[in-house]
């Protein structure tokens, strides 16, 4: 996620609720990513810093566990930006300029500079993002899929150019032997049966037996899985999308809430001020008195009412609205008592991080090395496909 300060209601219904689900499902990285912040706010970097506190502090405040996965500042991890440029020296022009949001967002934000180097290479970063933790799956929403689909290819041809090494085969045999004569003789057998007999079951139990494996390192369960498959080694692992369902949480005004449309409810709002806001929210147009009936279609009030209410509230506003039997007021009642419920927890654990500054530098210096170890075994596979490994000669 970008570092844009303090995260709001839309953040938390769209992203974050997701992901204190999938933390408990998969091992997870999720990351601040202050260099992307950098390619449309190069100009101001000054704001940067301190919206990447906010957003940590929001992350662990809304369930993010540190326990459960792994938080960390992109930029901490250097590798990301080697494997960025590594890739660029492959990745042809024409996949860049053919990402759907590079043209959008240029038209969007006409009002600054974005014909750089930087805006245009974003995607790739992105794909850099994903490949150095040899993602499976990758969280994002229908709008996302391009840029999943663009770190694919990149993979495919990377592993097309590099993934053949010379001793290939004699590598792949001598990590089958390691497996144990019982598992190797296994895995010889689905081998065959996919190869031969285009077995996919074979091919999947396959998959299943050497990542079963415990004698191997994870470099050698890739050579085995492309030996097994019938092609070279598999260095950077073509990614999924994991399709998220869109948010559907309104802003103040009936749009989507978002920082550009000044209608949003950040988590941390103070209880008076959310209050206020939402007493203070739009209503039917048609309702100029008390006694008009409204219509719960037309309301921005009843968006809030399809997100936090339960069906007898539901139908007690769409009977009360049409009828004029409640008041706009009365209407907002259940939506602020539900907000406010919902953001006193997450208040509370804020302010425990925020009394605790020292402890929230930690989990993020922690996360980083974490993430940092990863990538490093990641860069040093793509090193070494790419003859950049120097040895010693004496």
């Amino acid at each position: 996620m970008r570092p844009t300060g303090r995260l709001h209601l839309g953040h938390y219904h769209g992203v974050l609720k997701n992901w204190v689900e999938l933390q408990h499902r998969h091992e997870c990285f999720f990351f601040v990513a202050d260099w992307h912040a950098l390619t449309t706010h190069y100009d101001d970097p000054s704001v940067i810093p301190e919206s990447i506190w906010d957003m940590v502090i929001d992350w662990l405040a809304a369930g993010v566990d540190r326990e459960k996965a792994t938080l960390f500042v992109q930029s901490l991890v250097p590798e990301h930006a080697e494997l960025h440029l590594l890739l660029s020296m492959i990745t042809p022009l024409g996949w860049l300029e053919r990402v759907p949001s590079y043209k959008d967002q240029q038209e969007k934000l006409k009002e600054k500079d974005l014909a750089t180097y930087g805006f245009l290479g974003y995607p790739l970063l992105q794909s850099a993002d994903i490949l150095i933790y040899r993602a499976s799956q990758v969280p994002v929403g229908e709008d996302q899929v391009a840029h999943v689909e663009l770190t694919r290819e990149v993979a495919r041809r990377f592993n097309h150019i590099y993934g053949r090494e010379p001793d290939f085969e004699e590598k792949a045999e001598q990590a089958r032997k390691k497996m144990g004569k019982k598992a190797a003789k296994q895995f010889t057998q689905l081998q065959r049966a996919y190869q031969e007999q285009g077995d996919t079951q074979a091919l999947e139990s396959g998959r299943e037996l050497l990542q079963a494996q415990q004698n191997i390192n994870t470099e050698e369960r890739e050579r085995l899985l492309g030996y097994l498959e019938g092609s070279g080694r598999m260095i950077l692992v073509e990614p999924q999308p994991l399709l998220t369902k869109a948010s559907k949480m309104p802003g103040l005004d009936g749009q989507k809430m978002s920082k550009s449309y000044q209608n949003t409810i950040s988590l941390r709002e103070k209880p008076e001020d959310v209050e206020e806001m939402l007493k203070r929210m739009p209503t039917d147009t048609n309702r100029v008195r008390r006694t008009d009936p409204g219509d719960p279609q037309k309301c921005p009030v009843w968006q809030f009412h399809l997100v936090y209410s339960d069906e007898g509230t539901k139908q007690w506003v769409e009977e009360g609205c049409r009828s004029a039997g409640i008041g706009c007021l009365d209407c907002k009642g259940p939506v602020i008592e539900a907000v406010l419920n919902e953001l006193k927890p997450m208040q509370q654990r804020a302010a425990e991080f925020e009394a605790q500054p020292d402890l929230v530098q930690r989990i993020i210096s922690e996360g980083s090395e974490k993430a940092r170890v990863v990538a490093q075994e990641t860069m040093r596979e793509v090193r070494e496909a790419m003859s950049l490994r120097v040895s010693n000669h004496e």
